[in-house]
């Protein structure tokens, strides 16, 4: 069930996120319609935004982990879909 809850949740944000696509993305708007379900909740083990905590050991990681992981999804985290 738990991986289920996971998926639904993925297929959800990518849905949502590709609803974004626009001449000019709008990085909030994005953030509110793809990443904010998990971001605010820690569902899937996403860090929350704001803990500094939670974000420190993937800010020890280099730039191109961070962007690889932005673009091209991490874990339950969709890829980021071209605007």
């Amino acid at each position: 069930m738990k991986k289920l809850s996971m998926a639904v949740l993925a297929g959800a944000a990518a849905l949502a996120f590709t609803a974004t696509a626009q001449a000019e993305p709008d990085g909030e708007a994005i953030y509110n319609r793809a990443c904010m379900a998990c971001h605010m909740t820690g569902a899937a083990g996403a860090p929350i935004m704001g803990d500094a905590a939670a974000w420190a050991p993937r800010l020890e990681q280099d730039m191109e982990t961070l962007y690889d992981h932005s673009i091209n999804g991490f874990q339950a985290m969709p890829p980021r879909v071209a605007t």
